[in-house]
């Protein structure tokens, strides 16, 4: 027997790649262009804006300004973070941390998102784990559900 492995094990090993199939960049299946303005946001991006808002909403705004202490914090930060994402996404398209970090949420036709895709995707980024389960595009199942895609400015 041979140390090599079978073709079709080294092509599933090593991803859609390796047996020769070109998927292009993230958003070229969306209309989007590669770099700049309109493309798809890289995940560093992302993290970052979500990590300033969730911030900003529990230690600002829940354990500042509302005073809340102890294990309600996470509770009500978490109520706060949505009523801003339902709030900022659904009149200028993006929050503060998105804003900061230069992206915004866009539907698939290029403009703003219609109230009920900012509804949908709040309520699954409140949820975590559809944002932690991503596709070639970079679209978390928030995102797909929401028919929206997250863009540079």
């Amino acid at each position: 027997m041979s140390d090599r492995q079978p073709r079709w094990t080294q092509t599933w090993i090593g991803g859609p790649r390796a047996a020769g199939m070109d998927l292009g960049y993230p958003g070229e299946r969306l209309g989007l262009p590669e770099q700049g303005p309109g493309a798809v946001a890289g995940w560093g991006r992302r993290v970052g804006a979500v990590v300033v808002d969730w911030l900003l909403c529990t230690w600002a705004i829940a354990g500042g300004l509302l005073r809340v202490q102890g294990n309600d914090i996470g509770a009500v930060g978490l109520g706060v973070f949505a009523a801003e994402y339902v709030l900022l996404v659904g009149t200028i398209g993006m929050t503060l941390g998105m804003r900061l970090f230069g992206i915004r949420v866009a539907a698939l036709d290029g403009g703003r998102p219609p109230f009920s895709s900012v509804l949908v995707r709040t309520l699954l980024l409140c949820l975590a784990v559809p944002a932690l389960i991503w596709d070639r595009d970079r679209r978390g199942l928030h995102d797909r559900a929401s028919r929206t895609v997250v863009v540079n400015l």
